[in-house]
């Protein structure tokens, strides 16, 4: 048997592996557009930054070394140029000497990725914007640093490569500047979480323009200037397209293969195109969203390999099955750790699902043991089942510890219930008695038994301030006086129930306090003295930062907050 694999990254170095491991006599030939096989795409951006030191970091095997230790042909800078499925042939084009030629195969497979979305922009190909996909547009971008020596950059999107980016150029001591359409950055998160995101990176140095439209790109006196509709354009060293990625699609296309969306190529769960001789994975195909069932195109290394392996399998008589993916994901953002995993409460919305959200800020580890910070979590779930759908963390240490228990949990089809029953690690340095998960399962279990109702950010405005309800704020003076939210007076929660009087229990009372933990002590304590009660989502903490994001991003937003 003759296999022809189209590139050689992530879900074709891994399906040429695994496949020799399988079948030690099929004939394994693979082509790679670019100059390098099996890198490490998701550090190209540390790379740039030179956190990772030595460029020989980025490629986990050479073109010999995969011969040497696997037996299968690497052959880099040959470019595939179409497919003839009738002749089961491809015609490949050696971009070194121009020479084209047909190989034969008894199965194909399809992993040529993704390339980054390149709107067609007035100014797009000028020398100081750039693009980062390959080895190739990291060396480029780093030559240009290292000898132009600029002094500031715009990324145009606010992906994880745009972010990522961002870190190590503003490391290395430039003015860095993102710029998109949408309002938020990070779209895996809702626009609550990403809030976080944006604070640290401002407090950090990063300029954020969001909610503007870059129209195109024009040279200016040693750099470009990005033309920004209905705006003053930014000016800039050097400008990065960082927009997203497109599915690289066009060889199965012209093929007559069946696309799915966005111009995906479809598959099966056996990663089989609609030609059951060839295959495809990776960052060009269409997969199954694992919570909604829906189709999806998650371009993601984790996903890309695991195809990899799957459609060697099958290639080599086997029957293994893709199930699907949750998208889960993790970025580094200067001192915070970012991370989420399934539906965030957008996309659960969006997809018809009657879906909750509890947000907790729990300590990362035990709070009486030095070095403590506090993550913030958000976890989805299905109000009817209480079902585990998405979450999302923004934190430090211990964000991705948790992420992963809770991908696992999706994965398991896990509810709030059996959250609360996980037997997790814990010592003082590492976690608390309950740790955040758990707490995440109580705070969804309150929910839907009815213990706690809650209200949300987006709740706020539309509550009256004409003396119908009460407004409580239960932290202490000296945290009252840092500022709360617009209309709640303070009662202190260890006061409450000495002062049950002032309150009238005809009135709903909407509670809250700087965490969520104390306003849910004292919804519990109205509710048995008769009272209607609601508790704030987050605490004070999560609305100041959202708050405060909004204003900087929007100054006609209304601050809501008094100090």
């Amino acid at each position: 048997m003759k296999v022809v694999i189209v590139g050689g990254v992530a879900g074709g170095a891994t399906a040429a592996a695994r496949l020799r491991r399988l079948d030690e006599n099929a004939e394994i030939v693979v082509f790679e557009r670019s100059g390098f096989v099996s890198y490490a795409n998701c550090g190209l951006p540390y790379y740039i930054g030179g956190v990772i030191e030595d460029e020989a970091e980025l490629t986990l095997q050479t073109p010999e070394s995969f011969y040497e230790r696997f037996r299968v042909v690497m052959k880099v800078r040959h470019e595939v140029l179409s497919i003839d499925r009738a002749a089961k042939t491809v015609t490949v084009r050696d971009l070194e000497t121009g020479r084209e030629f047909a190989e034969a195969y008894d199965k194909l497979l399809l992993a040529p990725g993704a390339k980054p979305t390149q709107p067609k922009l007035p100014g797009a190909g000028l020398d100081r914007v750039f693009t980062l996909r390959t080895v190739e547009d990291t060396l480029r971008i780093r030559r240009f640093v290292e000898q132009q020596r600029p002094r500031s950059a715009v990324l145009a999107g606010g992906g994880f490569i745009s972010l990522e980016l961002a870190e190590n150029l503003r490391e290395q001591g430039l003015e860095v500047t993102i710029v998109q359409r949408p309002k938020q950055l990070m779209n895996p998160f809702d626009a609550d979480m990403a809030a976080l995101i944006h604070t640290e990176l401002r407090t950090h140095g990063v300029r954020l323009a969001l909610g503007h439209t870059v129209e195109g790109f024009a040279e200016a006196e040693g750099g470009v200037q990005v033309l920004l509709q209905g705006e003053v354009p930014l000016q800039a060293d050097m400008v990065i397209l960082a927009i997203g990625v497109t599915p690289d699609s066009h060889l199965a296309a012209e093929a007559g293969l069946d696309l799915g969306i966005k111009g995906t190529i479809a598959v099966n769960d056996h990663m089989q195109t609609s030609d059951p001789d060839i295959y495809a994975v990776g960052d060009a195909v269409q997969v199954q969203q694992f919570v909604t069932g829906q189709p999806a195109h998650i371009a993601l290394a984790g996903p890309a390999n695991k195809q990899g392996r799957i459609a060697a399998d099958n290639i080599a008589g086997g029957d293994s099955r893709y199930t699907g993916a949750q998208g889960s994901s993790v970025i580094k953002v200067f001192t915070l750790t970012a991370a989420a995993t399934g539906l965030n409460e957008t996309a659960a919305r969006k997809a018809g699902l009657d879906v909750e959200a509890v947000i907790l800020s729990p300590m990362n580890h035990a709070g009486y043991y030095p070095g403590g910070r506090v993550m913030t979590i958000k976890a989805v779930f299905a109000r009817d089942t209480g079902k585990l759908l998405g979450a999302q963390i923004v934190g430090a240490d211990g964000v991705d510890k948790r992420i992963d228990v809770l991908a696992t949990a999706i994965r398991a089809g896990m509810t709030a219930a059996d959250l609360t029953e996980l037997d997790l690690a814990y010592a003082p340095p590492y976690s608390s008695a309950k740790d955040p998960v758990n707490m995440a399962g109580y705070m969804m279990e309150n929910i839907r038994r009815g213990l706690v109702r809650q209200f949300r950010l987006e709740d706020l405005d539309a509550l009256p301030r004409d003396g119908s309800v009460t407004l409580l704020d239960t932290r202490t003076p000296a945290e009252y006086r840092r500022g709360h939210a617009d209309g709640f007076v303070h009662l202190p929660l260890d006061d409450l129930r000495d002062r049950l009087g002032e309150l009238d229990p005809a009135k709903p009372v909407y509670v809250m306090c700087q965490s969520g933990l104390r306003s849910y002590l004292a919804c519990r304590l109205l509710t048995q003295h008769g009272f209607a009660c609601r508790n704030f989502a987050g605490g004070y903490r999560f609305y100041e930062a959202v708050i405060t994001d909004r204003c900087q991003s929007d100054q006609a937003w209304p601050c809501g907050m008094d100090r």
